[in-house]
């Protein structure tokens, strides 16, 4: 499966996390504690991270494809200087745990 994947910074790590479980209608799928979050949804890859940093918040860090039959990671940029990233489930959980630490996990969609 290929999913669209998106990722944001954000003011506040919990009030996000509330937000967005509303608008997705499901809880995130991991949770860094005061650092990061993520929804694994059947379409969507969505992760947050929490920049309190004013003119960060709310800013595309990066888009991309999580894809299940990627072999590791690849990182590209478009002609207008986004950031893509391309990736497979275990690599983007092993670079979680990497950069933020052990996320706390829920279940996702099959």
């Amino acid at each position: 499966m290929k999913r669209f994947h998106i990722a944001l910074a954000v003011a506040s790590l919990d009030a996000s996390i509330d937000d967005y479980t509303q608008r997705l209608g499901q809880p995130p799928t991991a949770v860094v504690p005061g650092a990061y979050a993520m929804w694994r949804t059947d379409l969507l890859n969505f992760s947050i991270n929490e920049n309190p940093d004013p003119a960060q918040a709310g800013l595309l860090r990066h888009i991309g494809f999580e894809d299940d039959s990627a072999a590791g990671f690849a990182k590209t940029r478009d002609v207008n200087g986004i950031e893509w990233e391309q990736f497979s489930p275990a690599e983007q959980d092993w670079r979680i745990k990497e950069t933020y630490g052990n996320a706390i996990r829920q279940p996702g969609p099959a």
